[in-house]
C-alpha cells in the first residue's frame, strides 16, 4: 500500500445528521432549541413543588415537622425517575426517556389534585412521588443539550438548556396566587392551582419532545464517536475540538459527582422550609411565591453567564464559587430578621445562585468524564444521588426546624458548603 504524501483532511462540521462525521451546526441549534421550548413548559410545572407542596403537606398533616416530607417524596421519586430515564435513554435515545418521565410527572400532578380534593394524605404521597419524575427529567435534558455539544462549548449548551426553565420557574410561583382563586372557583383546594397548571405543562413538554426532538442528539453522538474511533489517524487538535466526547483536562468524575449532590441538598433544604418559615411569622402566600420566584429566577436565569465561565475558567474554578455563594445564603438566611422579606429574599436569590453555579459546574465536569457508549446511564446514576442528596435535605430540613429553627437549618448548610471547599481545591491540583 502506498504512504500517504498528505494529511488526511478532517470530516467537514456542516455533515448533516444523516452522514458521517460531526453534525452540523444547525443540527445542534435545532436540538437546543426544542429543548428549550420543552424545558419553558416543563419549569412551569415544577412551580407546584417548590412553591405549595410543603403547605400542601403541612395542611393535610397539620404538623410542621412533616411538612419536610414533600420535598422527600418528590426528590425520591425524582431519584427512581432519574435511573428509569437514564436507562431508557441509554437504549432508546434521550427522545423517549425525557418524554416518558414528563408524562408520569403530569400523572402525578394529577394525582396530587385528587389527594387533595379527597383528603387523601396516602394518595398524596404516592401523587407526590410520581410529580417527582417531572424534576428527574427537568434536570436530565441538560445532558441532551451537551450530547453533541464541542467540549469548548459544552457548558454553554448546557446552560442553553438549563436557562429555559427560568421561564416557567419564576411566572409559576407568581402564579400562586391567581390559580389558587381558580382551584376554588372549580371546587378544589386553593392549593392544588399550581398542580392544575403543572398537568398540563408536563403533558405539553412530553409532546413537544416526542414530535420534534429529532435527531435524538445521544444516538447522533453515538455514531459520531464510532465514526471518529474508527479513523486509526491522529486527530488534530482542530479536529479533536470539533468532535463530541472529546475528553479535556478537568477535575474528576467523583468530584463532579460530590459538587452536585451538596449544592442540591443544601439548595433543597434551605428552600423547602423557606416558604414555612415566613407562613410561621405571618407572611402570606404572596410573599413567599415572590421570594421562591426571585430564588428560582436566580437558579436558572444566570446559566448562560455561567457557561461560559466555565468554559473559560474551569469548572473547578466555578465549583469554588458555588460553595462561595452557599455559604453567603445560608449565613444571611440565619441571621435576616424573620420579618425581613427582602433579606430573606437576597438569601435565596444567593442560594439559588450558588445552585446555578454548581449545577453547571459539576454537569460539565460529570460530561466530561462519561465515555460516550455509557454516558446516559451513568448521568443516570449520577442524577439518583442527586436525587437522594435532595431528599435527605428536604425531609431532615422540617426535622432541624421543628427541633431547633430555621436558623440552624441554615447555619447547617453554610457548613456544608463551607466543608466543600478544600475538597474541590486539592483535587484540582492533583489534577
Amino acid at each position: 500500500m502506498a504512504h500517504r504524501t498528505t494529511t488526511p483532511k478532517p470530516p467537514s462540521p456542516q455533515t448533516n445528521a444523516q452522514g458521517s462525521g460531526p453534525p452540523s451546526a444547525r443540527t445542534q441549534q435545532r436540538i437546543l432549541t426544542v429543548l428549550f421550548a420543552s424545558q419553558v413548559l416543563s419549569g412551569l410545572g415544577l412551580a407546584a413543588g417548590t412553591t405549595v407542596a410543603a403547605l400542601l403537606v403541612q395542611d393535610m398533616l397539620h404538623s410542621t415537622a412533616l411538612a419536610g416530607l414533600s420535598s422527600g417524596l418528590l426528590t425520591a421519586g425524582s431519584a427512581l425517575a432519574a435511573i428509569a430515564v437514564g436507562r431508557l435513554s441509554q437504549a432508546r435515545g434521550r427522545r423517549p426517556g425525557l418524554a416518558a418521565g414528563y408524562l408520569v410527572g403530569a400523572l402525578g400532578a394529577v394525582g396530587v389534585t385528587t389527594a387533595a380534593a379527597n383528603d387523601s394524605p396516602a394518595l398524596l404521597f404516592v401523587a407526590l412521588f410520581l410529580y417527582g419524575a417531572g424534576t428527574a427529567v427537568n434536570l436530565q435534558a441538560r445532558y441532551a443539550g451537551a450530547d453533541l455539544a464541542a467540549p469548548a462549548h459544552r457548558a454553554r449548551s448546557i446552560s442553553t438548556v438549563v436557562v429555559a426553565t427560568t421561564v416557567g420557574g419564576v411566572a409559576g410561583p407568581a402564579l400562586a396566587g391567581p390559580t389558587g382563586h381558580l382551584a376554588q372557583a372549580l371546587g378544589l383546594p386553593s392549593l392544588t392551582g399550581l398542580f392544575v397548571v403543572a398537568a398540563a405543562a408536563f403533558t405539553l413538554a412530553a409532546l413537544t419532545l416526542l414530535i420534534w426532538l429529532r435527531p435524538d442528539p445521544l444516538l447522533l453522538a453515538r455514531t459520531v464517536h464510532a465514526d471518529t474511533s474508527t479513523d486509526s489517524a491522529q486527530p488534530t487538535s482542530a479536529t479533536a475540538a470539533s468532535v463530541p466526547g472529546t475528553p479535556r483536562r478537568e477535575p474528576s468524575l467523583p468530584l463532579g459527582v460530590l459538587v452536585l449532590v451538596l449544592t442540591q441538598a443544601v439548595m433543597v433544604a434551605v428552600m423547602t422550609m423557606t416558604p414555612v418559615h415566613m407562613h410561621a411569622h405571618g407572611h402570606g402566600t404572596a410573599a413567599s411565591g415572590l421570594v421562591i420566584a426571585l430564588h428560582v429566577g436566580a437558579m436558572y436565569l444566570p446559566s448562560p453567564l455561567t457557561g461560559r465561565l466555565v468554559d473559560r475558567f474551569g469548572s473547578a474554578t466555578i465549583a469554588v464559587w458555588a460553595a462561595l455563594t452557599l455559604l453567603a445564603a445560608g449565613v444571611l438566611a440565619a441571621t435576616a430578621p424573620d420579618d425581613s422579606v427582602a433579606l430573606l429574599a437576597l438569601a435565596l436569590i444567593l442560594l439559588g445562585l450558588g445552585w446555578n453555579f454548581g449545577l453547571v459546574s459539576g454537569t460539565a465536569i460529570v460530561t466530561d468524564a462519561a465515555p460516550v457508549a455509557t454516558r446516559a446511564k451513568t448521568q443516570g446514576l449520577v442524577d439518583v444521588a442527586v436525587a437522594i442528596a435532595g431528599a435527605a435535605g428536604g425531609m431532615i430540613s422540617g426535622l432541624v426546624v421543628a427541633a431547633a429553627s430555621y436558623s440552624a437549618l441554615a447555619i447547617t448548610g453554610a457548613v456544608i458548603a463551607l466543608a466543600l471547599l478544600p475538597v474541590i481545591i486539592a483535587t484540582a491540583r492533583k489534577r
